[in-house]
């Protein structure tokens, strides 16, 4: 899909090299966000089973391959090799879908320049996501993923498309799915909050309770549970600070302020946080 050379990561860092069993170790810590189940090779076997379709002729030798390559394509997530990341996902179809959106989505948010591009990406990732539903329809990450993805296209677009699109109410559906799933997703409860603070913030209030059933207080609701459930992740806070923007204008530009400050503060635990940090900083600058 990638022909190109995507624009590298400009933070690299040892303590974001999860080689080996480090990967392993740190699992529970770097996805405390997404619940990402970890993929060894009883995982994958496992998914394998509940879909046969998903690779042809499956056994016990082809899951430990596939989990191999997944764990290495989650390594090179976390140390910032979006690109790396993103193409083994790929061709690893519904199985990497999830390693492959969080990576290409990642390098599209704060590295592509070019709003068409974002697009275009976006576009892409929703399409990984949907073939992920339709395999895997019982890893939460298969429809948060989507709402990820469908999420940033939107944001790419004005608001009078993405709802003409119909976008919002997908991101809220698989949203909903990804919550009901795994209820302690805090990513998911995150972009619930900030779903809810963006239609409050751009139709109004009354608007997006009656039309939408969007309100402030459930936003802050979402936003403070995925505080409680990730308080040392960066982009929980980096939301938090976006949806008093949101919600609040210039009224919420102190809690914005303190908020964004705090995502700077925390120590980044790989490349992903490292960027929701430094684009916290560029807040306060």
């Amino acid at each position: 899909m990638a022909k190109s050379k995507w624009a590298a990561f400009a933070h690299p860092d040892k303590a974001y090299d999860y080689a080996g069993d480090k990967l392993a170790r740190a699992w529970k810590a770097l996805h405390a966000g997404d619940l990402e189940p970890f993929p060894d090779e009883k995982h994958v076997a496992k998914l394998l089973k509940a879909n046969p379709l998903l690779t042809k002729g499956a056994g016990g030798k082809d899951a430990a391959k596939i989990a191999a390559q997944l764990q290495d394509a989650w390594r090179a997530f976390h140390r910032g090799d979006f690109q790396e990341a993103h193409d083994t996902g790929v061709a690893l179809k519904a199985l990497g879908a999830s390693v492959a959106i969080k990576a290409g989505g990642i390098h599209a948010t704060y590295l592509l320049k070019s709003d068409k591009d974002k697009l275009v990406r976006y576009a892409e990732l929703a399409e990984l996501a949907e073939a992920a539903i339709a395999a895997l329809p019982d890893e939460a990450n298969s429809h948060y993923r989507r709402a990820f993805a469908l999420g940033r296209y939107s944001q790419s677009l004005s608001i009078a498309q993405a709802l003409a699109q119909g976008i919002a109410g997908k991101v809220k559906s698989s949203l909903d799915t990804a919550l009901k799933l795994a209820p302690k997703h805090a990513e998911a409860r995150t972009a619930l909050g900030l779903y809810h603070a963006e239609i409050v913030g751009k139709v109004g209030g009354m608007l997006a309770k009656f039309t939408y059933g969007a309100s402030a207080g459930e936003a802050e609701k979402q936003l403070k549970e995925a505080l409680k459930l990730t308080p040392d992740s960066p982009i929980a806070w980096v939301e938090f600070g976006n949806a008093q923007l949101l919600l609040h204008g210039a009224k919420g530009e102190d809690d914005a302020a303190a908020a964004f400050a705090k995502a700077t503060k925390l120590k980044p635990r790989d490349a992903m946080e490292r960027l929701d940090a430094e684009w916290a900083k560029a807040q306060l600058a």
